[in-house]
This record gives C-alpha cells, structure tokens and sequence, in this order.
C-alpha cells in the first residue's frame, strides 16, 4: 500500500519551463551570449540549475558560464512565477490523494529557495511533509540521499513510498534509493526517454496517477 509520494517539481508538479527560459534568456543576454528557444530549455533540463547554464551557453561561451549562474541563480529566486501553471486535473488529483491518507512530499533539483518559492505560490494549499531542492544539505538526483532521508525521517518502508517524476532522474533515483517508480508523460521527457532510463510504469494523467497510487500497480 502506498502511504507516501515524492514528487518531483519542474514538469511534474509544475510547468515552470517558460519561466525558467525567461529568466535564462536574461541572463544570457546581459552577458551577450546567444539566447536559446523553449525547446532547448526544457532538453537541458534535470540535473539542477548550474548544469542548465552550462548547456545553454555552450562550449564557446564556457568561460562565462560561472558569472551567468549567479546572475541567473539570484534572478530566478527572486522570479515571480508568473507563467508557471500546474497540469491539467492536477489540483482534483492532490486532494484526492491527501483525502485518503497518502502524504506528500518533493525532491528537486531547482535550487532550495526557489523550490520553496514557486510551492507557496502555487501548490500552498497541499501540506508537502518535506521539500528538498540543491543545497548544501543533500546531493542532487539521482543521488537517493534525500529519497532515503525522507523515508526514514517519516518511519516508512520503501515499498510503501512511490517516488513520481518525469525525468531520467526521477526513475534513477526511485531505483537508487530501492523504491517504486511511476514517470509521468505530460512532462519535459519523451516516453523513449524515460524507457531508457529503465521507467516502466507511466501516467499519462493526473488521474492515472492516483490509479497508481490508490491500487499500487507499479510494473
């Protein structure tokens, strides 16, 4: 029975992706590196924000590439969010899931403060146990320190733990720490992606998703 979810955030809990590409593009600007399309984004995604950067700029502008992190950590902090959205029967599928006991919590690999942030702009009516994003305390996905921490923190066995994301990530970490694993398909990873990252259980919706919860059919 699954008693506890780990949620990843960006393109799981949230599409964040237009605003994390705002936010870079004025980054890469003020230090006159070409800007980069949505697509190109999101395909950098997943493994935290200063390998984001080291993405977009390339190796012709790597020299730069530490200058326009910090630039674009302090600015994407303090970002507003206000492109970000949640997904489609998201809000009916949380509640539903906390209606029957199963708590929540979220490992990302944003940065902490922007992690907190972005949950309290959006997601602050669904009381998360723990949110974990990069900081000094954990190491980044797929590392299952964090994963492991909340599982034992909480009491829980693993097979009581269902860890969803829609990354490579996400399913590394979920076999990492020895847990269960449902990867999500309305996020910024293909299917074909995901599989070869060895994900076996998909959600193509919200509401497939609490039918994996609810009856624990994890493959």
């Amino acid at each position: 029975m699954i008693k506890h979810i780990i949620f990843d955030l960006d393109g799981t809990l949230l599409d964040t992706s237009r605003d994390i590409l705002c936010v870079l593009n004025a980054s890469l600007k003020k230090f006159s590196v070409p800007e980069i399309t949505l697509s190109q984004s999101i395909q950098f995604l997943g493994d935290g924000a200063r390998a984001l950067v080291r993405r977009a700029v390339g190796e012709k502008y790597a020299h730069l590439a530490d200058r326009i992190y910090e630039d674009y950590y302090y600015n994407f902090v303090n970002c507003e969010n206000e492109m970000t959205a949640l997904y489609d029967g998201e809000e009916t599928a949380l509640s539903a899931l906390a209606s029957v006991g199963i708590e929540m919590s979220v490992i990302t690999n944003k940065p902490q403060a922007a992690a907190e942030k972005v949950i309290e702009k959006h997601l602050n009516k669904f009381n998360f146990k723990h949110i974990i994003g990069n900081s000094e305390k954990f190491p980044l996905k797929p590392d299952p320190t964090s994963a492991l921490w909340i599982i034992g923190r909480l009491g829980l066995k693993k097979e009581e733990v269902l860890f969803v994301g829609d990354g490579d990530a996400d399913v590394r970490t979920a076999a990492n720490a020895g847990i269960k694993c449902a990867s999500v398909l309305w996020g910024f990873r293909t299917g074909e992606e995901l599989i070869s990252a060895g994900a076996t259980t998909f959600a193509r919706t919200y509401d497939e998703l609490v039918k994996i919860a609810l009856f624990d059919t994890i493959s």
